[in-house]
């Protein structure tokens, strides 16, 4: 009873818009004040959370992305692909998606993918003729491409819980990945059927050469990033340093950056990466609180009650993370529920790798989701448009990226069979 209410306390926070930090540290607090318990251990333990060697790829990920940002890749990036594709017939949408693509390879978040590529793909969309529900619908769901192809913040943080590797993890993820760029081009072949006014840009052997020239360099950064790491050269962590460094030497080679832009970039690093690491401490002290109430052997014995059977298991864990990103964020949704489900994942035999990338791509699909859904409130915040409208230009694109979730479900080679031809 007392574990339900204090769920029930988070839930409230949340739903008030409480920063999720603070709406695990209270009633975490308050349950330990209720009951007399010592404060030592936990504080201990929310002190000891971010000491994880794995999770110090985050901020170097993310100051990656944020370089990146500021050195105008995506625009390079855009501009090459609508050389190669906009004559084709909803060229743009297309390219919408090739460039989310192009750009996770780079940034491993989807907030920072919405919030930089809406500002240069809707405008010319709207003047070609797109619907504005459209256009932010393809970029709003193309976005969620970076948190699942590698370099993934997510993957970093379930690899540190689930003591995985995460080479191993980025390995899986990237046919997963590369389905949902496929089934994202599906729906944009659907939908342009629909708008017979789109007009076409004039294709040139020139343009794509200029076009081309200007994305080589960029394009090296996942080669450096993902050879690196998948030919074990790197670590994640070590390779998200180099990743920083290189983007940072291309955009002063550009002229887009400048010695006076490095504290901006540093503090925009040390804002997003401290928000992260208080989620995960308030997590270890909330994961705590619902150990002590055994709340974790309580769900496995219901899970296992339900069914033996991993794949049952896993068509459970998409509901129960597609209802649980409807109402929060994925980094505290996976730092409070991975330690839960990795025990029953393991006494069914579920690989941990398929586990994680089924997790992380349907977590994903709750930030186009009200009322938390963050993608939707970025777009909506960048193009000035109600949120409604941003979700119903989405609610096609949920479908495609749901499907991807079920097949890796029903055929886990999709996402082993890369980690185990690298040897991961």
């Amino acid at each position: 009873m007392t574990s339900l209410l204090l769920l029930i306390t988070i839930m409230v926070l949340l739903t008030l818009r409480v920063p999720v930090a603070f709406s695990f540290l209270g009633p975490g607090l308050g349950y330990l004040l209720v009951e007399g318990q010592s404060l030592g251990l936990p504080m201990r333990l929310v002190a000891d959370a971010t000491g994880n060697f794995v999770l110090l790829a985050i901020p170097l990920f993310i100051l990656l992305g944020v370089v990146a940002n500021h050195a105008g890749i995506a625009d390079r990036l855009f501009d090459f692909a609508l050389a190669l594709f906009g004559r084709v017939r909803g060229g743009l949408g297309y390219v919408s998606v090739g460039v989310s693509l192009g750009f996770s390879w780079m940034s491993g978040s989807a907030v920072a993918d919405a919030a930089a590529l809406s500002k240069v793909e809707i405008p010319p969309m709207l003047r070609a003729g797109y619907s504005r529900r459209f256009g932010l619908g393809v970029v709003g769901a193309s976005a969620l491409i970076a948190p699942v192809m590698p370099p993934s913040i997510p993957a970093v943080i379930f690899a540190g819980l689930a003591t995985v590797s995460t080479g191993a993890l980025f390995a899986a993820s990237v046919v997963p990945a590369l389905l949902m760029v496929v089934g994202l081009c599906v729906v944009v072949f659907l939908l342009v059927r629909r708008q017979p006014n789109i007009r076409h840009v004039g294709f040139s052997w020139g343009r794509v050469g200029e076009t081309g020239k200007r994305v080589v360099l960029p394009l090296g950064a996942p080669v450096v990033i993902l050879g690196g790491i998948l030919g074990g050269l790197f670590t994640p962590t070590e390779a998200a340093a180099v990743g920083a460094a290189y983007m940072m030497a291309l955009g002063f080679a550009y002229r887009r950056l400048s010695v006076r832009d490095l504290p901006k970039i540093f503090v925009e690093t040390a804002l997003t990466t401290a928000a992260i690491m208080l989620i995960v401490s308030s997590a270890a002290l909330l994961g705590y609180v619902l150990a002590l109430e055994r709340v974790p052997q309580a769900l496995a014995e219901l899970v296992l009650g339900i069914t033996d059977d991993g794949t049952v298991f896993l068509l459970l864990v998409l509901l129960l993370m597609l209802v649980l990103g409807t109402v929060g964020d994925a980094t505290p949704i996976l730092v409070l529920v991975v330690p839960i489900l990795m025990p029953i994942a393991t006494a069914l035999g579920v690989d941990p790798l398929v586990l994680g990338v089924v997790m992380i791509i349907s977590l994903m699909i709750g930030l186009l989701t009200p009322p938390v859904g963050t993608v939707l409130f970025v777009l909506s915040s960048t193009q000035k448009v109600p949120v409604a409208e941003v979700f119903w230009g989405t609610l096609p694109f949920m479908v495609p990226l749901t499907l991807c979730c079920v097949l890796i479900i029903f055929f886990p080679g999709l996402a082993t069979w890369l980690p185990g031809v690298l040897g991961l």
